[in-house]
């Protein structure tokens, strides 16, 4: 793999508040100042939900090789993410992002394997990484 990418969008005005976010390959999506804001849109996803997801993201994907190559033997991953916004020093940021990651394993012995290995995708997870906000790991690894 390169030790270098880049990642391109656009994003275009559209009305009031209201935006598209593209990229040339993929569909584009209706993006928005969040309701809690003046002129806020609701239902439509907005860069502190896109901020979250990101983080939440990357975990999966962090989380998916890392298992895969440890050849760990789970049937489903879900993960909740809340952004924590507030203000910080006069300025809002998203100081903390929790993400709950429920992970069903097959066997009682994968258990300890996948809480290692979710904590150790946290650890690689580039996009945790590359921001200032705390992420707060609170994972959930079931039996089958």
């Amino acid at each position: 793999m390169e030790t270098i990418h880049y990642y391109n969008t656009t994003v275009k005005w559209e009305e009031g508040r209201l935006g598209e976010l593209s990229e040339p390959t993929m569909p584009p999506i209706k993006v928005a100042t969040p309701p809690e804001f003046p002129k806020g849109v609701p239902n439509t996803w907005s860069p502190e939900h896109l901020f979250v997801a990101s983080a939440n993201i990357c975990l999966m994907t962090t989380f998916l090789a890392i298992a895969e190559n440890s050849k760990l033997n789970f049937v489903s991953y879900t993960c909740d993410g809340v952004g924590k916004l507030e203000r910080v020093d006069g300025k809002f940021m998203i100081s903390e992002i929790e993400l709950t990651p429920q992970i069903v394993v097959t066997e009682e012995k994968e258990i300890a394997r996948a809480e290692r290995i979710i904590e150790k995708s946290e650890n690689a997870c580039l996009i945790s990484n590359s921001i200032k906000t705390k992420i707060i790991l609170k994972p959930k690894i079931t039996l089958a």
